[in-house]
């Protein structure tokens, strides 16, 4: 019995030593503890949006706080962190998203040009909708209805983006047959192979 154990762990060593070996670090520990806080602080914001006032705007300053840290580490964390690694040029854009359609994209081991430009909207979109949440709890802006609207507009449309953020990270999963979201979680992604975009 006691052989049968340590044989069986033996076994699940050596499965985990190979799957470490054909994987690489792409999400350091900041990216992945901010994307999954981020996404804890716009559901706790968007279930208490008319339910409880405190909670939705300590949820809004919460996001905001990992927002401004987000940037600084664009700037300075790790190489697959950064906004030089992923923003790319518009064409760059349309031409992933044609391949796309077409059923030929490229793997990225990083964001691909679709999911960063989908970073930067939902970074710049979060930002509007801060803004624009603080703005409402100050004398000047209180009551003042474009202010007010701009505010759901910008919520909305944040929830508009989360989707289609869903969607993109479904569909590149299943066509390159990785799982994102674990990825997102571990921090490993199958490392680059072939035609692969490191």
């Amino acid at each position: 019995m006691l052989k049968q154990a340590r044989t069986d762990r033996a076994y699940s060593m050596s499965a985990d030593a190979r799957r470490s070996s054909q994987t690489t670090r792409v999400w350091d520990l900041f990216v992945r503890v901010f994307h999954w806080s981020l996404v804890v602080a716009f559901a706790i914001a968007w279930l208490t949006s008319h339910s409880s006032e405190e909670i939705h705007q300590l949820a809004g300053y919460f996001a905001t706080g990992l927002i401004v840290m987000r940037l600084a580490w664009g700037i300075l964390g790790t190489p697959y962190a950064r906004f030089r690694q992923f923003v790319r040029r518009p064409a760059d854009i349309m031409r992933y998203l044609i391949a796309m359609l077409r059923g030929r994209e490229a793997r990225y081991l990083g964001h691909n040009p679709a999911g960063g430009a989908m970073v930067v909207a939902l970074i710049a979109t979060m930002s509007a909708t801060a803004l624009t949440g603080w703005m409402v709890t100050t004398d000047t802006y209180f009551g003042v209805e474009w202010v007010g609207r701009s505010h759901d507009l910008f919520a909305h449309g944040l929830l508009l983006m989360v989707f289609l953020h869903i969607a993109g990270v479904a569909l590149a999963s299943f066509r390159h047959r990785e799982n994102l979201v674990r990825a997102m979680v571990t921090g490993r992604k199958r490392k680059a192979e072939g035609v692969d975009v490191a």
